[in-house]
C-alpha cells in the first residue's frame, strides 16, 4: 500500500466507491465528485492500462484514446512496477467464458 496516499479520508472514499452498487449509482457519484475532465483522465488511463496489457504499440493508442505518450508511458510505468492495481481490475473484466 502507498504510504502516501493510505489515510482516514482516502479510506472513506474507497469505502463510498465500494458501496456503490449499479452502474447509474457510479455515474452519479462521480458526477458529483469529479469534473468531467477528471472522470475523462480517469477513463482514458484505464483504457491505456487496457490496451497496453493488450500489447497494442504506443502509435495506436495514442490514435485510439487521444493519450499523450506522457501518460502512455505513466500507465505503463504502474502496470509494470506499480500496486497490481490495474491487473486486478483488467483481470476482472475480462469477459466470463
Amino acid at each position: 500500500m502507498n504510504n502516501k496516499i493510505k489515510d482516514e479520508q482516502a479510506d472513506y472514499l474507497f469505502r463510498a466507491i465500494l458501496s456503490l452498487e449499479t452502474l447509474e449509482e457510479c455515474y452519479n457519484f462521480f458526477e458529483d465528485l469529479c469534473t468531467v475532465t477528471e472522470i475523462k483522465a480517469l477513463s482514458q488511463r484505464l483504457q491505456v492500462a487496457k490496451m497496453l496489457s493488450d500489447h497494442h504499440v504506443y502509435s495506436d493508442i495514442v490514435t485510439q484514446t487521444g493519450a499523450s505518450t506522457a501518460t502512455i508511458s505513466r500507465v505503463n510505468r504502474s502496470l509494470n512496477y506499480g500496486s497490481d492495481g490495474y491487473a486486478v481490475v483488467l483481470e476482472r473484466l475480462k469477459p466470463k467464458s
